[in-house]
């Protein structure tokens, strides 16, 4: 973990590639801060996963982030670019190892398809998923494919210019996960 000190956080976005844990670790930290906690994916997907359009996506993400504290959990850069990032004070950036990244969202789809649990707007994971090589149908594949990406997209935010008003902590373990949640 980066040597940070946690005091005067209010408005965190919390990043990192699919499958990694962030949005397990938002609502952890929005529950110890005791503030609002908004998570980009259920915004987006709407029932039969169609994507929110960017024009309505970007209104209902600006809407959800006029309040002086919260936790927002997702990338989304594509379609925000940096509307999160220009209202955050922090950003935790939850970068684990590749292997253990895969490990986790293969057991974590697995799972959520055997059990055809509902994540957002009725939307459940499908087993044939899993096996399709496309990423815009298979969440492992994407987690494959932008995991390097991220990274690398992280670590020149943490210099960018633009970016000076924000406070990096970058969380590669969960040993480190665990001291960063303890400091809140």
């Amino acid at each position: 973990m980066d040597n940070v000190v946690v005091t005067g956080m209010q408005r965190i976005s919390v990043v990192g590639t699919s499958g990694s844990g962030k949005s397990t670790l938002a609502r952890r930290i929005a529950d110890r801060l005791a503030v609002p906690y908004i998570e980009l994916d259920a915004i987006h997907h709407r029932p039969g996963w169609k994507a929110m359009s960017e024009k309505e996506f970007r209104a209902a993400v600006a809407d959800r982030i006029t309040g002086d504290t919260w936790v927002v959990d997702g990338n989304y850069f594509g379609k925000l670019g940096d509307l999160v990032w220009s209202r955050a004070d922090t950003v935790v950036w939850f970068d684990l190892p590749r292997a253990l990244v895969m490990r986790q969202i293969t057991a974590r789809t697995l799972r959520r398809a055997l059990t055809r649990r509902e994540l957002w707007n009725g939307n459940r994971e499908d087993l044939r998923n899993m096996v399709s090589l496309d990423p815009q149908r298979s969440v492992i594949v994407w987690a494959w494919q932008t995991h390097t990406a991220n990274r690398e997209r992280y670590l020149t935010a943490r210099h960018a210019p633009e970016y000076a008003h924000l406070r990096f902590v970058r969380l590669g373990s969960r040993r480190e996960t665990d001291a960063f949640l303890g400091e809140l």
